[in-house]
């Protein structure tokens, strides 16, 4: 049965093209939901080298603050009145934000007081990253305000099932399952290239170790430098690099502690692909991801992935049979099953294509077609509940 077309806005700090795990998986929902028939209204801050004027009626976008010590990210800053009146010129019938900052509350606030649906996401695990940048104090209020934020909306969507018992402790409610895609036409083993390696120093029969993401003290990067060492050490007939692909504030450090590590800065669509795709064992440090695309990516594009048991690992690695799990925290199992991987040609080669097959069968278009229903419940609820904590009102 068909569902009739909305006018559906999103609201977020980041947005294609800039690179990271929101921006890319909002990216893919949006072009899904218009592929659908919707109409998509994007609210966001100014990019940088953006042009001041734009001709985009569905784009609206607004004054951007850096996030300190977080270079490249921003946050977003509107009047709760002007959105409010360009709201009441043109009525969204429901909002999805994405993120919990000052666009976010104001968006917040402008469609409760005008009585439009509103879903969110919990895209980013902020509690977590204050303890990761010394700022331990602020994880309780970190916390307090997510949870207050989060209940004035009527779904709180959440990537992974870790994700949602962890919310759920946490006092989070109306809680649903929104996993994530991968686009396996475009991260696909067949991207693999010989002439990539060779520019890496590395032949048909050695070793990329592969690691994709943001260069960041949450991402947990201290520990690639002792696997690779343990990988070596293990191996020493074995020829092993270690491949860094992305950027951010710990590059330089990360150049001085693996002086020999190849660092291929941010990449992205098809040559980011082939970068994947000519690796063979990937290293996923990470303990702050409420998914972590890259996994599905890597997994997508034939690589043997290591990582600990949660968020998009724990939904889609079978340990032992399409890649390797560690207990969250245990640096010794992480290491080991590094090693483990690469104990025989036959088991890395059986573990990348189990993983390919798995991966492959992970689209956007199931994705975008649940997103879509939790968007038709929240209009409905709010349609047919105005008195409902949906409805217009002057308490935020």
């Amino acid at each position: 049965m068909n569902t009739p077309a909305l006018r559906i806005t999103l609201v977020s700090e980041t947005f294609p093209p800039e690179i990271n795990g929101v921006a890319n998986t909002l990216g893919r929902l949006s072009e899904g939901l218009r592929q659908r028939g919707h109409e998509i209204e994007v609210v966001r801050p100014r990019q940088a080298g953006e042009a001041p004027l734009h001709n985009d009626p569905n784009l609206m976008l607004c004054r951007g603050w850096p996030l300190p010590g977080y270079p490249g990210l921003q946050w977003g800053e509107v009047s709760m009145h002007k959105l409010m009146r360009r709201w009441r010129r043109q009525r969204p019938d429901v909002l999805y934000i994405a993120t919990e900052g000052p666009l976010g509350l104001s968006a917040l606030r402008a469609a409760r007081r005008l009585g439009v649906a509103v879903v969110s996401g919990f895209h980013t695990n902020f509690p977590q990253y204050s303890g990761q940048y010394g700022l331990g104090l602020l994880t309780r209020l970190l916390t307090n305000y997510l949870r207050w934020f989060h209940r004035r909306t009527t779904t709180t969507l959440v990537p992974s099932l870790s994700q949602r018992l962890e919310l759920e402790r946490r006092g989070f409610e109306r809680l649903e399952l929104l996993a994530r895609g991968v686009d396996a036409c475009l991260f696909n083993p067949a991207r693999r290239s010989p002439a990539l390696r060779e520019s890496w120093g590395l032949g048909p029969d050695d070793i990329a170790v592969l690691h994709v993401g943001r260069l960041a003290a949450e991402k947990n990067l201290g520990l690639l430098r002792p696997c690779l060492e343990a990988l070596k050490k293990t191996y020493p007939h074995k020829r092993l690099r270690l491949i860094m692909v992305g950027d951010g504030p710990q590059r330089a450090a990360l150049e001085q502690q693996v002086p020999d590590a190849v660092f291929c800065g941010a990449q992205r669509g098809e040559v980011l692909a082939e970068h994947y795709a000519s690796g063979d064992l990937f290293l996923f440090p990470s303990l702050t991801e409420t998914f972590g695309n890259v996994v599905l990516e890597a997994m997508a594009s034939g690589l043997a992935v290591v990582a600990y048991d949660e968020a998009a690992a724990a939904q889609h690695i079978r340990h032992g049979h399409s890649g390797a799990l560690a207990m969250p925290g245990d640096q010794a199992a992480f290491i080991d099953s590094a090693c483990w991987l690469l104990e025989e040609e036959e088991t890395l080669r059986r573990v990348r294509l189990n993983a390919r097959r798995h991966a492959s069968r992970q689209g956007w278009p199931g994705i975008v077609e649940q997103f879509e229903g939790y968007l038709h419940a929240a209009r409905n609820q709010a349609a047919t509940s105005p008195t409902s904590r949906l409805g217009a009102t002057r308490s935020v």
